[in-house]
């Protein structure tokens, strides 16, 4: 399998099912089909791709959505909570999403495809419609952040990993459609909540995010389907060589802190913007709007490049960019800054969410535990984006100018730390591919 055939593939859906050079015996495992016999197009293989953009729709989506509602909270609903508490539901979300790949995984590679769809789909929407009723913070804490954390978690593998049984030579073409669900509903959602919520209220503003998302969530589980029988052969939910493997620990380590920073704008920016007089309450939630948009040219372009010049190269370039483009932040109090630090940051952002597991490839020495490597790779991310913007809010519970400044700053120096330890992880990846030509 060559990078061209992963580089688009999401967190942690590369199982070993999926892989064209895993180890098989004819007893045990079903036959591996060439790509010659994958349809790559056709009206049932993107009927899939419609059905998997929509499952990104549904779980990426409403996790980049969070803005709105953390502005909302701080401001209404939940006012007597700090920053920090209520960024705790939002975290929560993206973490068990991304976590949920190590035991998702498996589960997908026995068979359950169809029921992890329904299942998924039945938490997102049934989380969405608890929020609508919630008043107090446990309660949401528990509805948005762990029932449509975990629907998320369990509906996102599969859906994302199918879309590989369907292409081959046209896969990335496939992938790049399919990851387009997610900044389209990070567009769309914050527009429908932040024009209906001042009409409405709260609770219908999110019943009507949540009624979408019911009918919607027909659609994949319609034109979804796998083409290739399941593994006998169980995957392991860890490799334990990988705790010996130094350049893959620091990657990983790369990926702990970018995702610690990443997020930070997605949750802050609209209250920023509010606090400082740039832009009014009712235009605020455009911010987050405004910043998928810029997302969907992020996970587009960086993987065409990286075909071009490594994963690893691009990774770095929009690591660092990101990074820059944080600290930037710091100087900006006018609206157009703040619309193109928009802008331009999460179409960085985009990159280093999308080019990541392409990356992770040239640290996989084995490829029949390469999904298992993503897993793991992606746990530890989950970790920090769990953390991440928690610690945010509790520098910026601080208040005054110095709290925002030293919550950007904390976002810079995640990022900035993360390009450093990838580009020693990049040193260590070449040192290690020169001795193994010299041995």
């Amino acid at each position: 399998m060559d990078e061209k055939e992963i580089g688009a593939l999401p967190p942690a859906i590369v199982s070993e099912s999926d892989s064209v050079e895993r180890p098989s015996s004819p007893e045990n495992d079903p036959p591996v089909i060439a790509s010659t016999e994958v349809p790559d197009g056709g009206r049932e293989a993107w009927l899939v791709v419609a059905g998997s953009m929509i499952a990104l729709f549904q779980t990426w989506g409403i996790v980049n959505t969070f803005g709105v509602f953390q502005t909302y909270y701080e401001t209404e609903l939940l006012r007597t909570s700090s920053s920090s508490d209520i960024s705790w539901i939002g975290s929560l979300q993206a973490a068990l999403l991304m976590m949920g790949g190590v035991f998702a995984g498996p589960l997908y590679d026995a068979g359950y495809f169809r029921h992890m769809l329904i299942a998924g789909n039945f938490l997102v929407i049934f989380g969405m419609f608890m929020t609508s009723l919630c008043t107090q913070y446990w309660q949401v804490l528990l509805a948005q952040g762990v029932c449509v954390g975990l629907g998320c978690s369990i509906m996102f593998l599969p859906s994302a990993a199918v879309v590989s049984q369907w292409f081959a030579k046209r896969r990335a073409i496939a992938l790049g459609v399919q990851s387009a669900g997610s900044p389209i509903a990070g567009i769309i959602l914050p527009i429908v909540f932040g024009r209906l919520q001042p009409q409405i209220g709260f609770g219908w503003a999110t019943r009507v995010i949540a009624f979408i998302m019911l009918a919607l969530g027909v659609i994949p589980i319609m034109f979804m389907k796998t083409r290739v029988p399941p593994a006998t052969r169980k995957r392991a939910f860890l490799d334990t060589s990988a705790f010996k493997d130094i350049p893959f620990l620091v990657f990983s380590s790369a990926a702990f802190f970018a995702f610690a920073g990443l997020y930070v704008p997605f949750f802050y920016v609209q209250l920023y913007s509010i606090e400082y007089g740039i832009s009014t309450v009712e235009f605020s939630p455009y911010l987050v709007t405004i910043l998928n948009a810029g997302s969907v040219v992020g996970r587009l372009l960086p993987n065409y490049l990286a075909d071009q010049f490594g994963s690893i190269n691009i990774l770095l370039l929009v690591e660092f960019a990101a990074a820059v483009l944080a600290f930037a932040w710091l100087g900006i109090r006018n609206f157009p800054g703040l619309i193109m630090f928009c802008i331009l940051y999460g179409a960085f952002s985009g990159g280093v969410v999308s080019v990541q597991p392409s990356a992770i490839v040239h640290f996989c020495p084995d490829m029949a535990r390469l999904g298992t490597r993503m897993g793991m790779s992606f746990f530890f991310s989950g970790v920090s984006v769990l953390i991440g913007p928690p610690i945010g809010g509790a520098i910026l519970a601080r208040g005054g100018d110095g709290a925002w400044k030293g919550i950007i700053a904390y976002s810079g120096a995640m990022l900035m730390t993360a390009a450093v330890l990838l580009s020693l992880s990049l040193y260590l990846h070449r040192r290690r591919a020169r001795d193994v030509e010299n041995a």
